[in-house]
């Protein structure tokens, strides 16, 4: 996309940031475009409720060959960049809505920010569950502060039951949306990127269907320097932002998973504003495997001892898979935004990517159910120094033939090369050993 040089006509004028109305049950996208001062004031308004977050050269820089730089933003406390645009949208409520209360209906990033920065204002807060809602992320709420109720088996429930109680209650039900006050606290990220990495070539955000860190990270940056660019980085599962960028609007019927996984990766594209930013100012849009996003999570607890989700290994994917060439010998930004992945999640993650990155590696053999068999096979396996880390013999459904015994084992490489070398020394001493491909 062209990069435009007056930001400020793009920016456009952002009157009201806020709906003044106290009686009001939900917030409504403004329909105007957020100037640089916005986003100014905002980092000034909010400089004390959230972390100023590193934006360090990372170790990985010389294996891909990019100066990587990453903004670390999961260190926030509720471990996400959206208490930036939270903490902004929170404080720039009317003093009558604040004392009346807020209400949100999701188990998102967005929602643990709003049950953190409400109690933190002494805003009153509640929070509406689906029962399906993991129990960690109920007591995390819970313990920010915020009173949660578990209703329906459905998003689609707790939504609905959350804005009865708003109208009911006069509390103002929040959702993820892109009014001018959250994109401006969002928009304070780029803010910190350019005054942390001198001579900035490019910055990289996770984009799919919740854009707005990337549209108001872009609208900083680029009336700073226009040569600067701005990288999205989304699914290929859920190319939610390409697909709206394309048709123009935003993309209301598209296929989303339920996957924790995932969370905000496969959102809907939630608003024009960010759209309509995006669009003007964002000048690469690319899209990214699920294995890509696996192997970028074990890269970054490798190297940077960082356990983020999706969403905050997103943007590293990309340079990993090989989908931006261009940057190669530039300097980079990467903004990892989330670090809220559950235990459970992560060690399936963690798991399956290093299958993926060929350093767990399988195979299946039959030997003579004689004694020192196996041994002989455990000290081949020593001698080429890979890792056992499962052995299992099966003798009673054997079909080879008689006093025989099928092993499988499991294995731990230190890398692809290692594997092919382990391969090829298994073959050469037992000829019929299956590899099973990952």
């Amino acid at each position: 996309m062209k990069i435009v040089s007056r930001n400020e006509e793009l920016l456009g004028d952002a009157h009201s940031r806020i709906p003044q109305k106290s009686s009001a049950t939900s917030l409504s996208s403004c329909n105007k475009l957020i100037r640089f001062e916005d986003i100014n004031a905002a980092a000034f308004k909010i400089q004390c409720g959230v972390q100023k977050t590193p934006c360090m050269y990372s170790r990985l820089s010389k294996q891909y060959g990019v100066d990587i730089y990453l903004k670390k933003e999961f260190l926030q406390y509720t471990g996400s960049v959206k208490e930036r645009g939270v903490l902004h949208l929170l404080t720039s409520l009317p003093q009558e809505q604040q004392r009346k209360g807020v209400i949100v209906a999701s188990d998102s990033n967005f929602s643990m920010a709003v049950a953190y920065h409400a109690s933190e204002l002494r805003i009153p807060v509640f929070v509406i569950m689906s029962t399906s809602t993991s129990p960690a992320r109920v007591k995390t709420c819970r313990d920010y502060g915020a009173m949660v109720i578990s209703y329906g088996t459905t998003a689609k429930d707790s939504q609905t039951h959350a804005r009865r109680l708003a109208q009911e209650n006069s509390y103002l039900y929040l959702e993820e949306e892109d009014s001018a006050a959250y994109l401006s606290g969002l928009g304070t990220v780029g803010l910190e990127m350019y005054e942390q990495v001198p001579k900035l070539d490019a910055v990289v955000f996770p984009a799919g269907g919740h854009c707005g860190l990337l549209a108001g990270s872009a609208a900083a940056l680029k009336h700073l320097n226009p040569q600067i660019s701005v990288i999205g980085v989304e699914s290929e599962s859920f190319p939610v932002l390409q697909q709206s960028l394309k048709a123009g609007h935003p993309i209301e019927e598209q296929a989303c998973s339920n996957h924790h996984f995932y969370g905000d990766v496969s959102g809907h594209c939630f608003g024009s504003n960010s759209l309509q930013l995006t669009g003007k100012l964002v000048d690469k849009v690319v899209a990214v495997r699920e294995e890509d996003i696996l192997i970028s999570m074990l890269r970054l607890l490798e190297y940077e001892r960082a356990t983020v989700d999706a969403e905050g290994a997103i943007g590293l994917a990309a340079l990993i898979a090989g989908k931006l060439p261009e940057l190669k010998g530039k300097r980079v930004a990467v903004a990892v935004c989330s670090g809220n992945l559950e235990l459970h999640l992560l060690q399936q993650c963690i798991a399956r990517a290093l299958t993926l990155d060929n350093r767990v590696c399988r195979f299946s053999l039959v030997l003579s159910d004689c004694p020192g068999d196996i041994a002989k096979l455990l000290e081949l396996l020593a001698r080429e120094e890979a890792r056992v880390l499962d052995l299992k013999q099966e003798r009673l459904f054997v079909t080879t033939g008689l006093f025989t015994v099928e092993v499988t084992c499991t294995v731990e490489t230190r890398d692809k090369v290692h594997t092919a070398q382990v391969r090829t020394a298994l073959l050469e001493r037992y000829p019929a050993a299956r590899w099973t491909e990952r």
